[in-house]
């Protein structure tokens, strides 16, 4: 370990590891900095691994306990993930994720065409507006993604560096860009990729 990450980062990655076996016993690995905020409505799978500086946070609209993230088995975010709920969002088991990447269930203020906040209102005022966010299983997500509210991630997609994802993304599909659209899917009979 001494030779991979020398004395300092040897020492960092002990403290991280005790504090993972003390506060998340079921976790594989948590490394500090991590902020969690209202753990008590967000349901951590086992086999969990963080990088350094991830933020879970959790702010239900009703204020209840009910869970507005829920992780699955064996999900290892990279650093500096951000995953921000006001009511759902919900991630498969075995999803591995990239470093910056950010998800949200919420916006502050209602954009669409039938009703809108005014320009001039100040954002922290407006309303959040959420709409469930689902990732499936055996999930990819590249570098620097953004998930948006409403959208699902079919099981076993890619989801390519740098996209942004409005839409929903159907299974077995790779999808890139901003916004994000699919360019491949899997043939399950030719077992291959296939361009769209």
């Amino acid at each position: 370990m001494y030779e991979r990450y020398g004395l300092l980062g040897s020492f960092r990655l002990f403290i991280s590891l005790i504090y993972t076996k003390i506060v998340y016993p079921n976790a594989r690995l948590i490394r500090l900095p991590f902020d969690i905020r209202n753990k008590r409505n967000i349901i951590i799978g086992k086999s969990f691994t963080t990088g350094v500086g991830c933020r879970i946070e959790a702010f239900p609209l009703n204020d209840s306990y009910t869970s507005c993230i829920e992780i699955g088995e064996n999900v290892q975010l990279n650093d500096y993930v951000h995953i921000g709920a006001v009511g759902s969002i919900k991630i498969g088991n075995n999803v591995l994720m990239a470093s910056k990447i950010y998800i949200s269930d919420h916006n502050h203020g209602s954009y669409d065409e039938g009703i809108s906040d005014h320009p001039m209102s100040l954002p922290l005022d407006r309303k959040p507006i959420c709409k469930p966010v689902v990732i499936g299983d055996n999930v990819w997500i590249g570098e620097s993604v953004c998930v948006l509210p409403g959208v699902s991630i079919g099981e076993g997609c890619i989801i390519g560096a740098l996209s942004v994802v409005t839409k929903s993304i159907p299974a077995y599909s790779i999808a890139v860009g901003s916004p994000a659209r699919v360019v491949k899917q899997f043939d399950f009979e030719q077992n291959k990729w296939k361009k769209i």
